[in-house]
């Protein structure tokens, strides 16, 4: 029997027939050879249906092997169930680094980057650019060690995987040395100066993000992001393009308080207490929100914003927050960012999916001409005849799918619409 396991948002219930918890990579090749349809759960926080399954479901909350440093290679190999934040705690007591982190430091390695999740500057890629290695239990219920150096551009298609290969149950991470970083926010940013001076402003630290209700001609926050060694000016900038220095903690949604987001007022701190918005020991939502996103060309970041703006009485009645991030470009088939430095346009809806359904035609609508790409794991309702000609390596991909899963184990509903339809 089913146990009603929901996502993290409470929007979706999974269909699967029956849950499993394998605490080692032996358990997880039993089940995978034990059932004809099987998928894996990772921190569930996707807000459609990319990870369900009508058969069983495979969840590693319980794989919990333990991290290992390779300080030679620079890197750091860990349980494909571990999350973010405490991979960074224990990188940061060695002395090292992950490159960037998501906005969420709650969500799961390998769920993480089997859909690109990123999160912001001009020189990072997304959480996916990171990994040199997987270990991966394919549908035979072999173990396969996959990486970067051995197995060259057929694993450029690997590490975004939408889940379709098979198991991921560990993934090796390049590391960085650790470094400090300090974070100011900006509000009232007005959009002329947006689009009048874009890259210098998105440019301008390490990572920074963009909050915007969509409700008037100003961007209602700018954060900040600065790595401690890249600073050469003062914490704050009293005028910088019009804005002003937020005079306390700010929360992305303005009227909410901030006391779950990480430091700001130019603190100083180690860079996995910066690089997230929301701090680990605190549950940023309770369930009570939709997100989509979209990925555009970063020269056309302008033109997008626009385009959106020209919905605001769509999107104001129903929009909590949007966010707007850089991306660098990535070689990864199935990134978002793949082959070209891209902005991404994120949007935090009320949980009213009955309403947002009908706003979202009309974002891609407008984003069309731009080729905007939606994200993997969030909410969109592109039909698969638009999505799949802005991958232009989705039929080598889809013959990956078949090489590794040949009966289609790991396949589901969402596979089947977008990626083989």
């Amino acid at each position: 029997m089913s146990e009603g396991q929901q996502n993290w948002a409470e929007n979706f219930t999974y269909s699967a027939e029956a849950y499993h918890y394998p605490e080692t990579v032996e358990q997880v090749q039993a089940l995978v050879t034990q059932y004809d349809q099987i998928k894996t759960l990772g921190a569930r926080h996707s807000f459609n249906k990319i990870a369900d399954s009508t058969g069983h479901m495979i969840s590693l909350k319980h794989f919990k092997q333990p991290p290992v440093l390779d300080r030679e290679r620079q890197t750091v190999t860990v349980s494909a169930g571990a999350k973010y934040g405490h991979v960074s705690q224990y990188l940061n007591q060695a002395g090292y680094a992950l490159h960037n982190m998501a906005s969420l430091p709650h969500i799961s390695v390998a769920g993480a980057c089997a859909t690109a999740t990123h999160g912001s500057g001009d020189s990072n890629g997304n959480l996916a650019t990171a990994v040199s290695a997987v270990e991966l239990v394919t549908a035979d219920g072999t173990v396969h060690v996959l990486s970067r150096e051995q197995h060259g551009t057929p694993f450029e298609g690997m590490v975004v995987g939408l889940g379709g290969l098979g198991v991921v149950t560990k993934v090796t991470l390049d590391i960085i040395p650790a470094f400090d970083m300090r974070q100011t926010v900006y509000e009232q940013l007005p959009v002329v100066q947006l689009e009048q001076h874009f890259e210098d402003i998105v440019s301008s630290a390490y990572s920074v993000s963009l909050f915007t209700d969509w409700q008037s001609e100003t961007i209602n926050q700018a954060w900040r992001k600065e790595r401690l060694s890249d600073v050469t000016e003062p914490t704050l900038h009293p005028h910088w393009y019009d804005t002003t220095p937020a005079l306390e903690k700010r929360h992305p949604i303005g009227r909410l308080p901030a006391d779950n987001c990480t430091v700001q007022m130019g603190e100083q701190k180690p860079w996995h207490e910066v690089l997230p918005h929301f701090q680990m020991d605190f549950t940023p939502s309770h369930g009570t929100e939709l997100q989509s996103e979209y990925f555009v060309p970063r020269h056309h970041a302008v033109a997008a914003i626009r385009a959106i703006t020209g919905l605001r009485d769509h999107i104001t009645p129903q929009i909590k927050i949007s966010e707007i991030r850089t991306i660098a470009a990535d070689t990864l088939w199935m990134s978002p960012c793949y082959k070209q430095p891209s902005v991404a346009l994120h949007f935090t809806w009320e949980k009213n999916w009955p309403a947002v359904k009908t706003i979202l035609p009309l974002i891609e609508t407008a984003l069309a001409p731009f080729g905007a790409r939606p994200h993997w794991g969030k909410l969109f309702t592109m039909p698969p005849a638009r999505l799949q000609p802005l991958y232009e390596r989705l039929p080598d991909f889809r013959s990956l799918l078949h090489q590794y899963d040949p009966l289609g184990k790991f396949r589901n509903a969402f596979l089947d619409t977008y990626i083989f339809d």
